[in-house]
């Protein structure tokens, strides 16, 4: 006799649970756009003109070169998704672009402004929906002069506000335990399957009585968090600034500045807060044209809330400079680090750069670097970079330990 097998893995019977909890309370409307000429408001029929199509990566793009293109929708809330009903549910729009310019227009308000850096968006649109409100939303979105621009992704959102709780949390949280378990815990990855299949998925239509079952939930989920709760994660802040790209150099001083500054007033609010910054000769401008500035960085340094990172002079391209350059761009980023903060980079930070030579393990090495952080490989749209933290060996047998991070 053959031994009965479940039909799912526990991965797959996993992913079917949080795409249920999500569907409850997260509608896409990426598709119900309505492509504009100018602002809805000033358009009588703007609900004649033609919905947006997708492309294969599910975004709305339009032509570079500083094109403006709006977009409008209007939402009415509905009395339930999926059958779990909304009254007095928060409503948020997500949203996420492309754009060298944005702004958001919510029954002809403006409520926020965006750019190619300030890329996502969670709009309120009522902290207490009531069954058939409406809401007008218009994008204005400009696209970058050098890019095409795109509306990449755009969600509604209804949640509680913490510490209450609703089911797109309680899917998230359970996503978190799984992503654990599948890489530290496999084989309890059935239990945490067989555990969801006591979801009431029959009382959906109660939201009380619903919303009180996911909560008994998990509570039986506990057993199966031990191991997760003793980690930690330590967040670091940090502010991605290209030294010349598609601004003037004067305009780089500028927001540096801004940025530093914002830290500091952001550091004595927060005491916790922890920074970290690359690139030396932003430094060096700080020091000479913003002394008082400077010295509340080193004191920050000092006390262990502000990192130095990269160790190189600016972050370069570095599939395009040469192997002297690499190891002068250390050589006076860290003599610069050492004289003006007592210490040099121990972690090479390259965020930016889309490929990297066999050699830099070496030249990280003789530079006094311990780790190498970037990102930039899973943007490939082809080959997907198998590792995700590794040690990188370069040719003469030096090994550098190596994140890839995919959040960049």
């Amino acid at each position: 006799m053959t031994e009965s097998l479940n039909p799912l893995l526990p991965e797959i019977s996993i992913a079917l649970v949080l795409e249920q909890l999500r569907r409850l309370c997260q509608e896409n409307c990426q598709s119900h756009w309505y492509c504009l000429p100018g602002a809805p408001w000033e358009i009588t029929d703007w609900q004649t003109y033609p919905l947006g199509q997708v492309n294969e990566k599910g975004y709305l793009i339009w032509e570079k070169g500083e094109k403006t293109q709006w977009f409008a929708q209007t939402f009415t809330v509905p009395k339930a998704l999926a059958d779990y009903p909304l009254d007095g549910l928060t409503l948020r729009l997500a949203l996420t672009w492309w754009a060298k310019d944005a702004q958001i227009f919510v029954n002809g308000e403006l409520v926020q402004a965006g750019d190619l850096f300030d890329s996502k968006a969670r709009v309120l649109l009522t902290d207490n929906s009531q069954i058939g409100q409406t809401f007008t939303v218009a994008l204005k979105l400009t696209s970058p002069g050098h890019d095409i621009g795109g509306l990449m992704q755009s969600q509604l959102i209804f949640e509680r506000e913490y510490p209450d709780l609703d089911p797109g949390f309680i899917a998230d949280e359970i996503e978190v335990l799984s992503l654990y378990l599948a890489q530290f815990e496999s084989e309890r990855l059935a239990q945490l399957s067989k555990t969801l299949e006591a979801i009431t998925w029959n009382k959906i239509s109660d939201q009380e009585q619903f919303d009180q079952s996911l909560l008994q939930l998990r509570q039986r989920l506990l057993p199966l968090t031990e191991g997760l709760k003793q980690q930690q994660i330590n967040l670091l802040g940090h502010a991605h600034l290209d030294m010349a790209w598609l601004w003037p150099l004067e305009e780089t001083w500028e927001v540096g500045e801004r940025t530093f500054q914002s830290v500091i007033n952001l550091q004595t609010e927060f005491a916790d807060l922890v920074f970290g910054h690359t690139s030396p000769v932003l430094y060096q401008w700080i020091e000479e044209h913003r002394p008082a500035l400077f010295e509340q960085i080193q004191v920050a340094i000092k006390k262990g809330n502000w990192e130095l990172l990269g160790g190189m002079w600016v972050e370069p391209e570095v599939n395009i400079i040469s192997g002297e350059s690499l190891a002068r761009q250390f050589l006076y980023g860290q003599r610069y680090f050492e004289a003006k903060f007592g210490q040099i980079s121990k972690v090479a930070w390259l965020p930016d750069s889309f490929g990297f030579c066999g050699q830099l393990p070496q030249i990280f090495h003789q530079s006094g670097i311990d780790y190498f952080v970037t990102g930039k490989l899973h943007w490939n749209d082809t080959n997907s970079f198998p590792h995700g933290a590794f040690h990188w060996r370069s040719p003469d047998g030096t090994e550098i330990f190596t994140v890839m991070s995919p959040l960049t």
